[in-house]
């Protein structure tokens, strides 16, 4: 009976140690501070083109090379790598873009994660370039204002509360694909958004990132800690 047990038990922990996370998530480090991020999998064409970059160290010494403070961080030029601070930032990437992934539940709020892109018609992403949302905090008649004057559609209830309350960007929802958000390090976004910038937007004091991804223990335990943070 012991033996019988003790089988059971073993089977069950070997079980729950090759469970896969629900999520992949990458972590971006800087001079100020570290945000986790979770990929959606919604968007699958996005994240995976993400995680393929970032393990093969696409992302490793490129600076955020664009900041406006209450709107986005900008990052994912490989040109950007030891830039003279006088070169124009922007253009860089993979030859390739990636097709739009508009999903009606995913929206431009605050540490959202998304695709920048040139003014194509199909609204296809860069293949590497990317921002990070800080935004700001909307009224009602605000929001009226961008759906009447920049959206083709009505803003949901519960994202208006969002929007209302934690702050994005409304009117880049379905215009550029969102396809993550931070999950830990929020404050990092903000950090990034005071530095000081000049021409271009771009911040006078390099920001470098380093972007990896979280191995298969670290996103079970990530998981996790979020779930314990969100029955407090």
């Amino acid at each position: 009976m012991k033996k019988i047990l003790l089988i059971c038990i073993l089977f069950c922990c070997s079980f729950a140690y090759a469970a896969k996370p629900k999520y992949q998530y990458i972590k971006i480090s800087t001079s100020k501070g570290e945000c986790i991020v979770r990929l959606y999998n919604e968007t699958p064409l996005h994240r995976d083109n993400f995680l393929k970059l970032a393990k093969e160290g696409y992302y490793n010494g490129t600076i955020f090379h664009r900041v406006i403070k209450d709107f986005m961080i900008q990052g994912g030029d490989p040109d950007s790598k030891n830039a003279t601070p006088e070169a124009m930032l922007g253009e860089g990437g993979p030859k390739y873009t990636i097709p739009a992934e508009f999903r009606d539940s995913i929206f431009h709020k605050k540490g959202v994660l998304a695709a920048a892109r040139d003014n194509n018609p199909e609204k296809a992403s860069s293949g590497s370039q990317f921002y990070l949302v800080q935004g700001k905090v909307f009224t009602d008649e605000q929001l009226n204002n961008v759906e009447k004057n920049r959206l083709q559609h009505k803003i949901p209830d519960y994202q208006r509360e969002v929007y209302k309350t934690i702050g994005g960007t409304p009117h880049l929802d379905r215009n550029y694909t969102a396809y993550g958000e931070v999950v830990k390090g929020l404050e990092m976004i903000d950090s990034i958004a005071n530095v000081a910038t000049g021409t271009a937007n771009r911040p006078k004091e390099d920001v470098k990132m380093t972007v990896t991804v979280l191995k298969k223990r670290e996103a079970k335990k990530l998981e996790k800690e979020l779930r314990k943070a969100e029955k407090k």
